[in-house]
């Protein structure tokens, strides 16, 4: 005889506190494990490329491959978003001080605004979007095609194989792409300043000169490289990771390019505000 299995009851059913108690623990356990793999990715980037440098096994044909590929499909970009930054910049800035009959500060406040915040959010912005799409689906197309169990298979570490060489790559393209940006950038707010505004270039550039130090340059490059860092690794993570087919590829992809922004806004934030503290904006 079967047995009788007892029918639910409203006592023995879960109730909706429960159950969106439950998956809201799972997405943060999920979320967790998430992270920590992609910490365990970085790590062993950053270990693996010492390792293979002092060892003379490092990828530099491969590197340099990747470094190009990244370099044709952001420089244009790069250039047609450095230009509204920098007219952006220019005319909201321009309009307050022009209100507190401060012109000659425009070179200052438009040049410090396109090196601090916009060149490396617009850098990390480029490469949070085309670099980790098009990293995210190389190494997910590789995923679902079974080379990286193949990789394994013949004791090959796929970090060192394909995630490092392109984590050099965006190292050594992030700082390329921020200085673009912040030449083409500095350059459409002098334009506008001049042609719009009616700021002379001498005071332009001289406010520019008195207020933006070395120290700035720096630090918006530093922050372009640690944006980068943080696309290649997500990037690589959300790759290595794939499954289920050509739309697991593209899940990939998509997760890559919104977790690159987000960290990138959130990292821009921390930093912003310790640079504050111990690097305060002073006179050159």
């Amino acid at each position: 005889m079967t047995p009788i299995t007892p029918t639910p009851t409203a006592s023995t059913k879960p109730s909706p506190g429960r159950v969106l108690r439950d998956n809201f623990s799972e997405t943060i356990v999920s979320s967790l494990r998430t992270f920590g793999r992609a910490v365990d990715v970085a790590i062993e980037t950053v270990t693996g490329t010492v390792t293979d440098v002092a060892r003379g096994k490092f990828q530099w044909k491969e590197t340099l491959h990747q470094s190009w590929y990244l370099l044709t499909v952001t420089a244009i970009p790069a250039i047609l978003m450095a230009v509204p930054f920098g007219v952006i910049v220019s005319i909201q800035v321009g309009n307050l001080i022009h209100t507190l009959g401060a012109d000659s500060l425009l070179g200052a406040t438009g040049g410090l605004g396109v090196i601090k915040q916009g060149a490396p959010m617009a850098t990390g912005f480029l490469l949070g979007g085309a670099g980790a799409a098009a990293i995210a689906a190389d190494l997910g197309a590789r995923t679902i095609r079974e080379e990286i169990d193949a990789l394994k298979t013949m004791g090959i570490s796929p970090i060192s194989r394909l995630v490092i060489p392109r984590a050099v790559a965006m190292l050594i393209v992030a700082p390329l792409l921020n200085v673009l940006i912040i030449f083409v950038g500095v350059l459409a707010g002098y334009a506008i300043a001049i042609g719009g505004q009616g700021v002379t270039p001498g005071s332009y550039w001289a406010t520019f000169g008195s207020f933006t130090t070395v120290i700035d340059v720096w630090i918006s490059i530093v922050k372009a490289m640690i944006f980068g860092f943080l696309v290649v690794v997500i990037a690589c993570q959300r790759g290595l990771e794939a499954k289920g087919g050509p739309r697991g590829v593209a899940d990939g992809v998509n997760a890559a390019v919104v977790l690159s922004v987000v960290s990138i806004v959130v990292v821009n934030l921390l930093i912003t505000q310790v640079t504050t503290m111990f690097v305060p904006t002073r006179l050159a």
